[in-house]
């Protein structure tokens, strides 16, 4: 008898164990699927995942429970069709989504808020922007917004970094008169004197809303309320410094060597630090240009330079010919490395085989063998260079003509 309810057990057990086993098949089956799904929209509508989302937000196997999310309308048509086809509860998400509660606006409050690749502050720093400027708010999270910024880069932002607006508060945002600060460094102050109490630090590129004038001081509204002074002769009304951007090269340039010495800092875009592609973009805002935030992406933009020889390898001769001033070069790690390979890096042309870049510390290097700044340059293999200056390219945009700084 107890032989006979042991094998009973037993089989049961083993039928138990059997079914779980399957359930377990079958739902990992279903993710695979959602995720080929996922996978292939996402090649079609989303393929730079830094400016546009195609992707899963949650995956709840056991409850064969999914949400997938994009930034996309057509993407959410898309799935929606295909989702039928497959057999588990799938919500279709487009963001901005319901968490910003219907304010899908803001404006940075810090002189310079950090940006990361998820809503923590252990994640990686992936880009920055800058106090005043008004981003799209998509999602949010664990008390950290997912924003779009005027260049179209998506990352995470502390709350605390953003003042959260209507329609109504927006419109009244734009349409202000605006100060942009123009020293490196600085920092407005609580009373119309530089012995008063510091309101907040500041650097270039740090936008305002103007309210009046005191003496030698602006006075000046942050986005979140807060008063301040300025002084005049460390800012412009953003009027006329946009009226004042003459984008040539040797102001390009010019601009490029404020920055001589400054630290590398990935994911930085401001004077207090940046990476690469953040010096050359910040390079073109001083400017009065909004560019693509990373170098992989500027390297899509502009006009194609012939710096290469016939079998795809930089040609210094050929380089020294093509370049002009403010040209950008693009780099890959290795110097054997096939031409196609992926960009990791970008410098600024100055001319006579000299570059600008961010590498260690902004610095000067030279493409020429007997030039003693040459060091630097035989670690990398330029792969590509491209003119922005007089290029008819959409992810070139002047700023006097951006919707996100102008009241369009």
């Amino acid at each position: 008898m107890k032989n006979t309810l042991k094998f009973a057990i037993l089989a049961c057990a083993s039928l138990i164990g059997t079914s779980h086993g399957h359930a377990q098949q079958v739902d990992s089956t279903t993710y695979f699927k959602i995720k080929e799904l996922q996978e292939n929209v996402k090649r079609e509508f989303a393929p730079d995942r830094r400016t546009k989302i195609v992707a899963i937000q949650k995956a709840d196997i056991p409850q064969n429970q999914y949400i997938l999310e994009t930034t996309e309308k057509d993407a959410k048509f898309v799935l929606e069709q295909k989702a039928k086809e497959i057999s588990a509860n799938i919500q279709i998400q487009l963001l901005p989504d319901a968490s910003v509660e219907g304010k899908t606006n803001g404006v940075i409050t810090l002189s310079v808020a950090n940006m990361r690749t998820d809503p923590n502050n252990a994640a990686e720093l992936t880009s920055q922007v800058l106090l005043g400027t008004q981003v799209d708010l998509l999602q949010k999270k664990s008390g950290e917004y997912r924003v779009r910024t005027p260049d179209g880069y998506i990352a995470w932002v502390p709350s605390s970094s953003i003042a959260v607006m209507d329609k109504t508060e927006i419109a009244s945002w734009k349409q202000a008169d605006k100060l942009i600060y123009t020293n490196e460094y600085g920092k407005s102050y609580s009373e119309a004197n530089e012995k008063s109490q510091r309101v907040s630090d500041l650097v270039y590129g740090d936008i305002l809303k103007l309210t009046g004038q005191k003496g030698n001081f602006y006075t000046v509204t942050y986005p979140d309320g807060r008063k301040g002074y300025i002084k005049k002769s460390e800012s412009l009304t953003l009027k006329n410094w946009l009226d004042t951007r003459t984008p040539t090269a040797d102001n390009i340039i010019a601009s490029a060597k404020t920055m001589l010495g400054l630290p590398y800092l990935w994911g930085g875009t401001s004077v207090k630090g940046v990476d690469c592609s953040g010096f050359t973009k910040t390079s073109f805002f001083m400017n009065g240009f909004v560019i693509p935030r990373d170098a992989s992406q500027q390297v899509l933009a502009g006009e194609k330079i012939d710096i290469l020889d016939n079998e795809g390898h930089f040609d210094a001769s050929k380089a020294l010919k093509n370049l002009k001033p403010a040209d950008l070069l693009f780099f890959a790690a290795g110097k054997n490395s096939n031409p196609n390979a992926r960009v990791t890096h970008v410098a600024l042309y100055i001319g006579n085989g000299t570059f600008i870049h961010a590498a260690g510390l902004v610095r000067i290097n030279s493409m020429l063998k007997d030039s003693p700044d040459y060091d630097d340059f035989q670690t990398r293999t330029v792969v590509a260079a491209r003119r922005y200056l007089g290029a008819k390219d959409s992810a070139i945009q002047k700023i006097a003509e951006n919707n996100y700084y102008i009241n369009k």
